[in-house]
């Protein structure tokens, strides 16, 4: 009997790899967060690493915490180290929704030890890291125009509103689709695609109804299609604030209620049955005191739709 151990054993190995390539096949994305709150925890502020699932070649959604982050995701197994290499070769691009430094932070601050990359964005995001940030006085510029010295390490790839452009090396296109932060300042919501998988992704972004706006409804109308297909994996969107923030106070951002609603507007274009189980992931929570444990417990209690809804945590694998 004993010589059976070894055998068994090898055959694990063998088998392994191939355990793991089914497991891959499942599913269309792995994303790694790198940061998923709104502010004041300067360590952990939206970032988002994704990837075709299987795949190592990353685009980053936003920017505002990457090598704490990543640093974390090595140490649960979602990243192989170091962390220089993942941030240097593993990252292939940057899409940044808007330029707010908790979303752009870590790229600046790890700008002078990284290779040149591509950044994603609408024009006046991109506009305001070249002219604000990489300007010679706020920070060196690292982009391609401007006050020299042009350093040029950024190329910036501006997204015209509704067009699919691919990202090299990542087997992924993204869609871009302006949002309303707090009129008149613009977000973004990105809609990659994996083959015929999809991922949206949404920066801050206020309810149409407290923006005055349609910006939300017409991202709605873009993805029912994939939807009712069942090609939409999941859907990134923020809830800042529990409800009792006043109106007057959320600053181009989302309550549960307000987050609900807009969903809501999207079941009315997909049917309430084609959104039951749809992953949501609740982004950028202030981690004020109370404030996201009442947010989760808000979202759960009227959680109507049946919507998958998950809280990612810094550094833990999700995969759709």
């Amino acid at each position: 009997m004993r010589p059976a151990a070894p055998v068994f054993m090898l055959l694990l190995l063998l088998l392994l790899p191939w355990a793991r390539a089914q497991e891959a096949r499942q599913f269309a994305f792995s994303v790694v967060p790198l940061g998923v709150k709104g502010g004041l925890a300067e360590g952990n502020l939206s970032a988002y690493l994704v990837a075709p699932a299987g795949a190592a070649a990353y685009v980053c959604l936003d920017a505002g915490s990457l090598r704490q982050g990543v640093e974390k995701a090595i140490g649960y197994g979602a990243l192989a180290g170091p962390a220089s290499a993942v941030l240097r070769t593993g990252i292939k691009a940057y899409l940044i929704s808007h330029a707010h430094l908790d979303h752009v932070a870590g790229l600046l601050l790890n700008a002078p030890d990284d290779l040149p990359k591509p950044i994603f964005g609408l024009v006046d995001c991109l506009q305001t890291i070249q002219r604000d940030y990489f300007n010679g006085r706020a920070w060196p510029n690292f982009g391609s125009s401007g006050n020299p010295p042009v350093l040029g390490k950024y190329a910036f790839r501006p997204l015209s509103p509704g067009l699919e452009t691919a990202i090299d090396h990542t087997g992924l296109s993204v869609r871009a689709f302006p949002l309303s932060h707090g009129r008149p300042y613009q977000s973004a919501a990105f809609l990659l695609r994996s083959r015929q998988s999809y991922l949206l992704y949404l920066g801050d972004t206020g309810a149409d109804a407290v923006e005055q706006g349609h910006h939300l409804r017409a991202v709605w109308q873009q993805v029912a299609p994939l939807v009712r297909a069942g090609q939409l994996k999941a859907i990134f969107i923020e809830a800042s604030y529990p409800n009792a923030q006043p109106t007057t106070q959320l600053f181009g951002h989302l309550t549960p209620a307000l987050l609900l609603s807009e969903l809501a507007a999207l079941s009315q274009l997909t049917g309430v049955a084609a959104l039951r189980g749809l992953p949501v992931v609740v982004t950028h929570g202030k981690p004020a005191p109370g404030s996201e444990a009442a947010i989760k417990r808000q979202l759960m209690a009227a959680n109507t739709l049946g919507l998958r809804l998950i809280f990612p945590e810094q550094g833990r694998l999700l995969q759709f």
